[in-house]
């Protein structure tokens, strides 16, 4: 019984060496077949020639044709307009910054930014010792100037008749010369200080001003751009700047030329200022290129001369400035409604072919002019442009 058991035993182990060898094979077999069937997957597709990415040409029928207008492309002369931005400024030559001209603080503010003022018209009222050390000197050196000359007048008088000395007599004039060149000197100081032409005459009649206070006036006719004083701020003389008055009837707007453009512009260009509110645009002109490019932009300042009726164009002000150069330039221009944009955005055009097929063709685009933009590459004169209609042939290009 032992035997058998040991026979069983040895034959159930040879079985089941078997049955994993087969199975083994049956695996081998089965990964062959898939890496030869992947071979030849591979060979195929390798054999398959790959699809055209490129647009094809449109054909269309002859009544399709009726609707495209085409443009014959030709060299042409034209002026260059350049479109930039810019900022709207005072302009200089009619605006000035009013500093103090005497120390103090601050007792009355007499105008508001915004107000129209006269040349010499008071804006501020200032307690100026400074003033009234001014106003004081005067006096003393008008009262000095009279003694002295009413002096002089009788020692002349005296020494016509012998009845003083000719050195006293020389010396009465020497003095009276000296105390009116120092009356005149405050007298023009006092006109530095801008005092009222009426006080002046007061202070020549012989009477006493019962308050003396410093008056800032307006040096010029115009507008209070700025205010930039507060009552009781003290002042110092010369330094503190105290208003911006300007003549708004006219402004600066100081246009952003790139250095590729600044051949294209030149002084005396007329220009065009655009504000983008209520169609409100400005006509002007240039009238100074800087000599300085800006170090962070890289641009040159052009300055762009602006009537400014009603004074709508305010300080810092942003716009928009279309400079129209004088100088022709040649070039290849087509009309804007040519122009079409890819998936990338980038421009094409649609060429007329000879077998009466149309072609999308790749173009670069240079500056506008008008409703024409100027093409440095991609066309050639005689090219026949697709000028109405070319949604429609993109759109059979596409289906």
């Amino acid at each position: 019984m032992k035997s058998n058991s040991l026979q069983g035993m040895a034959e159930a182990s040879f079985v089941g060496r078997t049955q994993i060898f087969a199975g083994s094979v049956t695996a081998f077999i089965a990964v062959a077949v898939m890496l030869l069937c992947g071979c030849s997957a591979k060979t195929d597709d390798a054999n398959v020639p790959p699809a055209s990415s490129g647009p094809h040409d449109v054909t269309m029928t002859a009544d399709q044709r009726q609707h495209i207008k085409l443009y014959t492309v030709a060299q042409s002369t034209f002026h260059q307009a350049l479109e930039t931005t810019g900022a709207v400024d005072f302009d200089n030559d009619q605006a000035t910054s009013v500093l103090a001209p005497f120390s103090g603080p601050v007792s009355r503010l007499l105008v508001s930014p915004g107000d129209h003022v006269k040349k010499g018209q008071p804006l501020a009222m200032v307690d100026s010792p400074d003033f009234a050390a001014a106003v004081s000197a005067y006096s003393k050196a008008l009262a000095t100037a009279k003694t002295d000359r009413r002096l002089a007048d009788a020692d002349k008088d005296l020494d016509q008749h012998e009845g003083v000395a000719r050195r006293e007599n020389e010396q009465a004039q020497t003095d009276a010369v000296n105390a009116e060149a120092d009356r005149d000197a405050a007298l023009q100081a006092l006109v530095a200080l801008d005092v009222d032409p009426q006080a002046i005459k007061s202070i020549q009649q012989g009477h006493t001003l019962s308050h003396i206070e410093g008056v800032i006036r307006s040096p010029i006719t115009g507008t209070v751009a700025e205010k930039l004083i507060t009552p009781g701020q003290l002042l110092q003389a010369g330094t503190t700047a105290c208003f911006t008055v300007a003549d708004l009837s006219r402004v600066w707007v100081m246009a952003q030329i790139s250095g590729s453009d600044l051949g294209s512009v030149s002084v005396g260009d007329p220009a065009e200022v655009i504000t983008g509110i209520d169609n409100r645009n400005f006509a002007g002109h240039v009238d100074n290129i800087s000599a300085i490019v800006n170090p962070d932009t890289r641009s040159v300042i052009a300055r762009v001369v602006v009537d400014n009726p009603g004074n709508f164009l305010k300080k810092q002000m942003y716009v928009t400035v279309r400079i129209q150069s004088k100088q022709a330039s040649r070039g290849t221009l087509v009309p804007v409604s040519a122009i079409l944009r890819d998936d990338e955005n980038l421009p094409f055009v649609y060429i007329a072919q000879p077998d009466g097929s149309f072609a999308r063709r790749s173009i670069t685009l240079g500056e506008r002019t008008g409703d024409q933009f100027n093409i440095p590459q991609g066309l050639h004169p005689g090219d026949q442009v697709v000028v109405d209609g070319g949604i429609f042939v993109q759109f059979m290009q596409n289906q």
